[in-house]
């Protein structure tokens, strides 16, 4: 979906070990991903957030892993392949006008969209398609590295989520991001209401 493309030597660098000084995974993640969830990692890259989430879900749980390439996907696959966790990551591949979540409408408990925001050509449409998914009450944490993204522009991300079905219930501090969790309605854009709407 995104209409810039992170370099897969980038990929890298986001899935070093050295990223988790400044962005734990567990910290950012752990107060919203439980046993038994199914959830998503939007733009997931090599896995820094998805192998945690796949820990932190638990053998009953899944996760869903969406990015562009197929190179990172593939990286991602044999980092969870050394972590004993492919049974419960599922890879997709997404295109640059669809996540290709049609499928899941209403199951997803949590989706990340770590940094992504800003790289889509419609957000509006990015996040008809994540509220789809998610269950009613179902959360999706947004976060935006403050040195591409304004104050302004996180709270025009966030008022486009509010008019889509979601509600703004927390800021997290996460280092170096604008964030917000915000939790679906009930009734909310959901399995009789068409993402194109």
């Amino acid at each position: 979906m995104p209409h810039r493309v992170c370099p897969v030597w980038v990929g890298y660098l986001l899935a070093s070990p050295i990223r988790k000084l400044i962005q734990n995974p567990q910290r950012i993640i752990g107060p919203y991903v439980k046993p038994g969830m199914k959830v998503m990692d939007i733009g997931s890259a090599m896995g820094f957030f998805s192998l945690p989430m796949a820990q932190l879900v638990g053998a009953n749980g899944r996760v869903v892993c969406v990015d562009l390439q197929a190179k990172m996907l593939g990286r991602l696959t044999r980092r969870a392949q050394r972590a004993g966790l492919t049974d419960r990551i599922e890879t997709r591949i997404c295109t640059a006008e669809s996540l290709g979540v049609e499928d899941l409408i209403g199951q997803i408990d949590f989706a990340l969209a770590f940094a992504i925001v800003h790289e889509v050509p419609d957000a509006d449409h990015f996040l008809k398609e994540i509220t789809s998914i998610l269950k009613d009450g179902g959360q999706l944490l947004i976060a935006e590295p403050k040195g591409h993204v304004s104050q302004a522009k996180f709270r025009e991300t966030i008022t486009m989520a509010e008019n889509v079905g979601l509600r703004n219930t927390d800021s997290p501090r996460i280092q170096r991001t604008h964030a917000v969790l915000m939790e679906k309605l009930a009734g909310g854009l959901g399995p009789r209401k068409s993402i194109d709407e």
